[in-house]
């Protein structure tokens, strides 16, 4: 069974001085919360990027309305090279799931390079009664809109693969929203809802530590992502590294956003 499948993203506007770039800091901007796998992402690469081009690389975190706020600031910085944004799903996904978009995902950025895939688990309370996602499947069958799973917001990660599972599975699991994929999963550990979708990084302690079960994966700055200690990093988080051209990236993100955007569309989801 699929589940969510994480992506992340590193664009960038065009340098408008190529022969003098970089001639001043960075700025990587990471549209989601401090602590986050999306976050570490950014804090491995940010050194190695520095030290290849010569210049500080800053993270800044701008987190908010599942990744809109942070890329309506990059996408509102001057197109010079100087602000790089970081990103998931939700870069592509939202323009799907919001009426009004103030920026626009495939025209407004010039890709860089798809850094790195996650696999992501499908994690189960140990008090609901099913040992596989086939058995998980027969009872949200048997059972219609009675199984919850938690999302981190509305649009975000774990809700696009809460809807996935639904479409897939041909089952109605009903999102119920926390602010952040901590209380989230905190919601599943504590048995007031008894799924959701978590980033194996995320994940592993908790399976480890048989607090929860988990049921399923699939796996789905290029200079930052290959270096030998990043990529190790990476491993160790259960990230593979990608590190495309911008060529494939611009052609895997059109992929992307024709493949959550039927998704969006058949389960009718929206985010006002």
């Amino acid at each position: 069974m699929k589940t969510l499948i994480l992506i992340t993203l590193f664009l960038a506007a065009l340098p408008a001085a190529a022969q003098t770039y970089p001639s001043r800091p960075i700025r990587l901007v990471v549209a989601f919360p401090p602590g986050g796998s999306v976050d570490a992402v950014a804090r491995q690469v940010a050194p190695p990027l520095a030290e290849s081009l010569g210049q500080p690389v800053v993270v800044e975190n701008r987190s908010g309305a599942s990744g809109n706020i942070g890329t309506e600031f990059a996408a509102r910085s001057r197109p010079d090279g100087y602000t790089l944004l970081i990103h998931t799903i939700p870069f592509v996904a939202n323009a799907y799931l919001y009426t009004k978009m103030p920026y626009d995902s495939l025209a407004d950025f010039a890709p860089v390079s798809l850094l790195c895939s996650s696999p992501a688990v499908l994690i189960v309370n140990p008090k609901v009664p099913a040992r596989s996602v086939a058995e998980l499947i027969a009872l949200a069958r048997s059972k219609p809109g009675a199984l919850n799973y938690s999302a981190a917001g509305a649009g975000t990660n774990p809700h696009i693969a809460g809807e996935l599972f639904n479409m897939l599975g041909n089952v109605d699991i009903v999102a119920v929203q926390y602010k952040g994929g901590g209380p989230a999963l905190v919601a599943v550990l504590g048995g007031e809802v008894g799924i959701t979708f978590q980033n194996i990084s995320e994940a592993v302690p908790q399976v480890n530590s048989g607090r929860v079960r988990a049921r399923g994966d699939e796996h789905q700055a290029r200079r930052g992502a290959a270096h030998p200690a990043v990529s190790r990093r990476f491993a160790q988080m259960g990230l593979d590294v990608i590190a495309s051209t911008p060529e494939e990236f611009a052609a895997h993100l059109k992929e992307e956003s024709d493949n959550w955007g039927r998704v969006i569309r058949e389960r009718r989801m929206r985010v006002e």
